[in-house]
């Protein structure tokens, strides 16, 4: 559970640590306003990604579905920075579907927590394999980190890319080709 008091003590105590004055009036709301902001970018932590993919419906079909550019914005547990960009997934259904806005649910569930993008990939595709029980799933993220970009390195523009297979997608290479063709890389 999301402690705002501890986020505000917190906040006040990186302010006096970087030398600010936390009574100056641009500071006064800060600690109250990170606590909320935090709320709303940390409340994965609390979500199931099984509430959103647990209601299904039948299906005769069972070529592959794709729901592609899912735009996400998470945060690295390393450095506390921003890493955004797009989620891709694809699933090949075993007598069932999801509705299409229940994968976007379950890419903010993983989003929104100190995350890494390799664990996020895979936590996607495990609760998709879970919860859908489909033949197979792929996810594939790509996204940029700001601690490559704003600090470090600084290589803005640079794309870290994560795949995760399950299923058929690991025994079945066309089938991941035929992803990539589909999402036109």
């Amino acid at each position: 559970m999301i402690d705002q008091d501890k986020i505000k003590q917190g906040v006040r105590l990186l302010l006096e640590g970087i030398g600010e004055d936390i009574s100056r009036e641009g500071l006064l709301d800060t600690p109250d306003r990170i606590a909320r902001m935090y709320e709303e970018l940390f409340g994965g932590t609390e979500e199931d990604a099984g509430v959103h993919l647990s209601r299904t419906f039948h299906a005769d079909n069972s070529e592959m579905v794709i729901e592609r550019d899912i735009t996400f914005y998470s945060t690295c547990e390393h450095h506390m920075l921003p890493f955004y960009g797009k989620v891709h997934i694809a699933y090949i259904p075993d007598g069932r579907v999801a509705g299409l806005s229940k994968l976007a649910r379950t890419v903010e569930v993983y989003a929104r927590r100190l995350q890494l993008q390799e664990q996020m990939t895979g936590q996607i595709a495990d609760a998709l394999m879970e919860h859908m029980h489909p033949k197979g799933v792929l996810v594939m993220a790509e996204a940029e980190h700001m601690c490559m970009t704003m600090r470090g390195i600084r290589k803005p523009g640079s794309q870290t890319v994560t795949l995760a297979l399950r299923g058929v997608f690991k025994t079945e290479p066309e089938l991941e080709e035929r992803f990539y063709r589909m999402i036109g890389r």
